[in-house]
Parts: C-alpha cells; structure tokens; sequence
C-alpha cells in the first residue's frame, strides 16, 4: 500500500511550479503505547467532554475559543478560519536560500519527505533537486500544515528532498536563564587534553541500529513475560561508583581497555591451579 501524503500542492520558485507531495519522515507507531482502563472490568475507558454546569455533552456542541483574558473567550467557527486562508494553503513558495548547517538544530522541529506528484512533474523536480544538491543550499518557503502556517527548509536528499518544519522565535527559550552562572574561563590544559584524547579513542561513525531504545526493549520483554503469566523481569540500574578526582577519572577512562583474547591453545599450554588445600566448604546460599 502506497504511503498516504500528508499534504499535496505546488513547490513554486519564481515562476518555476511542480506539483509536489509532502510525507511524514517519522513514524511512532511502533511505540509502546497502553490504553486507560477501569481496574475491575478491565475495559477500555471512554473519554467523553464534560461541561462543569451541564455535565457530560456531545462532541457536535463544541465550538472552538480563544481566551482573550482570564475566562473570556471569542468564539472561532469554520467561517472565520476560512477567511483567513492564505496562498500558501495549496503552495509552498520559495522565498530564499541559505547555507546547507546554517540553519540552527534547536529551531528544527517535524521531519518530511518530499516527492513529485506524478511522472509530469519529475524532470522540473529532479533539477531542483541537483541545483540544491550541487549548491550546497537550503531552500526557505512557506506552507499550511494543520491549519497553521509552517516555516520550512528544503534540501536535497538522496533521490529526492527532505523537509523540516521549523518553529516559530518566539518558541525557543533563550540560553541566559540556564548558561548565565556557567563559567567562561579556559579549563586545565592536561585536563581538557585528556578529555581530547579520550573523545578521540571513542569516534566511531554514527550508525542509530547501534543506539536501540533499551528502555523499549525492557518494557516489552516485561510485557512478554506478564502474558506467559511470569511476574515481571527487574533491570537493575548500575550502581554509581564513587566520586573521583576529575583528573584521576580522565586518565583511568583513556587508558581503560578490554585485555586482548586469550587464544585457546595458549590457555591449554598453562598448567590449571591447584586446588587449595584445606579449603573450607562453601556456605549455602539462602
């Protein structure tokens, strides 16, 4: 079954138009999700809207509202929301571009795909395409997502383009409420060359089937066990070690290295331990 498109229109730049498709990168549907139930009857419980004089009301007499002050509202219907549609309902234009990692992390907010809507649109898609690709650019346009006018950038990926919602100024906290007591001054030389050098005995490439959910994989084994009728498998956190010098502790991470294999002719060349003599029995575990 094909992918549903989560929005369809054109990618417009300057008079240049392609009809486009738009789906979601990520999926959360493999996610350990659970359900509300009454702890008798174990069924699954409704949630149905209650007014506080009227009591439980149905979902058709809800309208939306905005809370202009405390407890005031004005009432928004579809009529309103209508009126205020905007070009970029059906279209994302292009309105700049900047530099491919210019762009920063902590404004990127949903992943997407983007593909050409039908074979008529692939060749003027495929230039846009390699003329990112080639550029080293991202493109910033405008589109309607829910109702609600996004900021995106648009980049080449692989054979076709990745979108990134990002979100709005106002949105991101600024850094002086939470950085603003750190220090600033350079730290130890010997240390931070340390710290170098052990970043550099652990740089590996970045590969996320190495960085499996644990805690994920936790819960379903629980859960598996829980079916079977077995009482629950408890993952014990490891215990916290005692606190060391910083120096201390950077020198013994740098030189912490698993001992080399032993091979097995060399382990049958050793002689075995005797056995000590005298050795008292072993108490029996409780």
């Amino acid at each position: 079954m094909a992918p549903r498109a989560s929005w369809k229109g054109y990618l417009k730049l300057s008079l240049v138009s392609c009809p486009v498709r738009l789906y979601p990168a990520t999926s959360s549907s493999e996610r350990i999700s659970f359900n509300q139930l009454h702890k008798k009857t174990h069924n699954r419980i409704n949630m149905k809207p209650v007014d506080p004089e009227l009591g439980l009301v149905e979902r058709s007499d809800l309208v939306k509202g905005y809370e202009y002050e405390d407890k005031q509202y004005v009432i928004i219907d579809e009529s309103d929301l209508e009126s205020v549609r905007i070009e970029s309902n059906h279209t994302m234009n292009i309105e700049a571009f900047v530099e491919e990692g210019s762009v920063d992390v902590i404004y990127q907010d949903a992943p997407y795909y983007l593909a050409p809507d039908g074979a008529m649109a692939e060749e003027t898609f495929v230039v846009l395409r390699e003329a990112l690709r080639r550029t080293g650019k991202l493109a910033i346009a405008r589109l309607v997502l829910s109702s609600r006018e996004r900021v995106v950038t648009i980049g080449a990926r692989e054979t076709g383009m990745f979108v990134s919602t990002l979100r709005n100024p106002n949105e991101v906290r600024g850094t002086a409420e939470y950085f603003g007591n750190i220090p600033v001054g350079d730290p130890d030389p010997e240390m931070l060359q340390l710290a170098e050098a052990l970043i550099q005995q652990k740089l590996t490439t970045f590969d996320p089937k190495k960085y499996e959910d644990r805690y994920e994989i936790a819960l379903m084994a629980m859960i598996r066990e829980k079916l079977k009728g077995h009482k629950p498998i408890i993952a014990a956190a490891p215990e916290r070690g005692n606190v060391i010098n910083l120096m201390d502790a950077l020198k013994a991470s740098l030189s912490q290295a698993k001992p080399p294999a032993q091979s097995k002719s060399k382990a049958a060349a050793e002689p075995a331990a005797k056995p000590a003599t005298k050795a008292r029995p072993a108490k029996k575990k409780a």
